[in-house]
C-alpha cells in the first residue's frame, strides 16, 4: 500500500459507492465528490466499452435507463 492509498485519518479512501444506485446521476455525482473531491467522474450507457487502464482520479458511472420520453426535435 502506497502513501496514496491512506488518508489523513489513516484509513483507506472509499473506491465504491453502492448507495447511489438507483439514484439521478446529479445526485449521485455528489455523494462521489464528497468522498473523493479529485474524482474525474465519467457517464457511460452500460455496455459500452472502455479501457483498461488503471486512473486512480476516475470513477465511472454506467447508466440504463431513459429518463423521458425521446421525440423528434
Amino acid at each position: 500500500m502506497s502513501s496514496l492509498d491512506v488518508t489523513a485519518a489513516g484509513e483507506e479512501p472509499k473506491r465504491t459507492w453502492p448507495e447511489v444506485v438507483g439514484l439521478p446521476i446529479k445526485e449521485a455525482r455528489e455523494i462521489i465528490l464528497k468522498d473523493k473531491p479529485d474524482a474525474d467522474i465519467v457517464v457511460l450507457p452500460v455496455g459500452t466499452p472502455t479501457t483498461r487502464d488503471l486512473r486512480p482520479d476516475r470513477v465511472r458511472i454506467f447508466v440504463d435507463t431513459v429518463a423521458s420520453t425521446p421525440h423528434v426535435g
